[in-house]
């Protein structure tokens, strides 16, 4: 089966079916991607924590989708998830992190271990996956390593300042990576979305820090805010996704939707107006040079 995709630069690039493996298909941005992707023709290596809740894709899409029961959390258990999924299809072309969740609450708020489940499932468990998945595209010589950031991993909103460090986290490794694995003939694609009308800001999507009296208005009128927030079509993605992995080069990094853009222009731009303002004591404080 071969699918004809329109690059960015205008230029057709052709592509035969792919096997994608990917985190956190329960729901949201996992669930409408996997699902597309099985639609178009591709092979699915579908996870999930709770493997009921995967269990339908089974019934609609037969033997084009492995379900398997996957805790990023478990390094053995990711290893094996991954291993099985390469012996069952034969390769796998697409490597896809999308499993994670935002804490609430905030900078004093959040305890310790808060802080160190966030970073276990949103940073260590897609290490996990990439070390995992790593020996295996070396082995059959190339592959496309995803990963679901934000466009919070440039920027930042009060209240989830945690998950928004974890995507900034997600972003350097994943940059690193990149220029690793290059040599390997390895891509890697930072997606991020913006907002979206997705299950992620479900209770199940969230964990919440014990809260502080003394944050109570503050936060109340930070959810406000976020409830008033314009959210994008989640069902309007898979095209967009599929430019991405069927491109020859693909980039680094990827915004999906329309506010992300100029939300880090903006950002960026004050930013480098900080610095220069700054740049004549910076730059004395190089001291000479021995």
């Amino acid at each position: 089966m071969v699918h004809q995709n329109e690059k960015a630069d205008g230029q057709s690039a052709s592509t035969s079916t792919k096997v994608w493996f990917i985190t956190g298909t329960s729901r949201g941005f996992g669930r409408v991607w996997a699902e597309a992707a099985l639609t178009r023709g591709d092979k699915v290596a579908a996870t999930a924590r709770n493997l009921e809740s995967i269990a339908d894709l089974n019934e609609k899409y037969g033997d084009n989708v492995l379900t398997l029961a996957l805790d990023v959390t478990q390094p053995e258990q990711v290893k094996t998830a991954v291993e099985q999924a390469y012996a069952h299809f034969g390769r796998l072309d697409i490597v896809f992190n999308n499993a994670g969740y935002s804490l609430v609450g905030t900078i004093e708020e959040a305890s310790a271990d808060d802080i160190r489940a966030l970073y276990e499932t949103n940073v260590i468990g897609p290490v996990s996956v990439i070390q995992a998945a790593l020996p295996l595209l070396r082995k059959q010589g190339g592959g496309h390593i995803l990963g679901t950031s934000s466009n919070l991993g440039h920027v930042t909103l009060p209240v989830i300042g945690y998950y928004c460090s974890s995507k900034w986290a997600f972003e350097a490794i994943h940059e690193s990576l990149a220029t690793e694995v290059k040599p390997f003939g390895i891509n890697v694609t930072i997606i991020e979305p913006g907002a979206y009308a997705t299950e992620f800001g479900s209770q199940e999507s969230l964990k919440f820090a014990q809260g502080l009296d003394i944050y109570a208005d503050f936060k109340a009128n930070f959810f406000g805010g976020l409830r008033s927030m314009e959210r994008g079509d989640p069902a309007a993605t898979p095209e967009a996704l599929f430019a991405v992995v069927d491109a020859e080069n693909p980039p680094l990094r990827f915004f999906l939707g329309s506010h992300n853009l100029p939300w880090v222009r903006t950002a960026y731009t004050e930013r480098m107006a900080t610095w220069e303002e700054w740049a004549d004591i910076s730059n004395a404080a190089q001291g000479q040079a021995s």
